[in-house]
């Protein structure tokens, strides 16, 4: 089995450098033209996609909406453990807005988001019921930056520590007991 993990297309508050959270912000046409940049490249290469999952949120299920139509798979319903942490009070906010609010150190401070660890169960949750489910489907899996780099902590723990990039694909293939990656944060389709 292999599973496409792709973060959204870019929206207004990732240009602003706004916490979206679990604010249903929408893709910008950038992020539109991001996904369409993906789903060619998908169209290309030789790996064959069976479907798409998407979180419940609108940025991710338009990007998945988008790359689904082009690769004329089908689009299963969002499921919500893909979701974007909750990030609380400083959803909306600005680094400065939140330094100004809260100092430096404001990650630290407890401002009713949710913990990296309950994210990191959430995920490996995900994975475990989408291989029971799907083992003889390729999945493409479109999520968020925050979720994301909290699924591949938990499962590599600190291997991979860079910034994941709106619309990056990382791949993973499982065959017996581990989720071993293949491609990891790839933005080459949108040079």
């Amino acid at each position: 089995m292999l599973l496409g993990l792709v973060r959204h297309g870019l929206t207004d508050w990732n240009v602003l450098g706004r916490i979206q959270g679990q604010s249903d912000i929408p893709l910008n046409e950038e992020g539109r033209e991001q996904a369409r940049l993906l789903g060619m490249r998908l169209q290309k290469e030789p790996y064959q996609w069976d479907a798409v999952v998407t979180s419940g949120l609108s940025r991710a299920g338009e990007t998945g909406e988008i790359i689904a139509s082009m690769l004329g798979i089908e689009l299963l319903e969002p499921d919500v453990r893909l979701n974007e942490r909750s990030f609380g009070q400083v959803e909306g906010l600005t680094q400065a807005e939140r330094e100004s609010k809260w100092g430096a150190d404001w990650h630290l401070l407890e401002l009713g988001q949710e913990s990296e660890e309950a994210m990191r169960r959430r995920g490996l949750a995900f994975l475990k019921a989408i291989w029971e489910e799907n083992r003889d489907r390729n999945l493409l899996v479109v999520s968020h930056g925050a979720f994301l780099a909290q699924l591949f902590t938990a499962l590599y723990e600190d291997k991979h520590s860079e910034r994941i990039g709106n619309l990056s694909l990382t791949i993973l293939e499982r065959q017996d007991i581990e989720w071993s990656p293949v491609l990891y944060n790839c933005t080459k389709h949108l040079l």
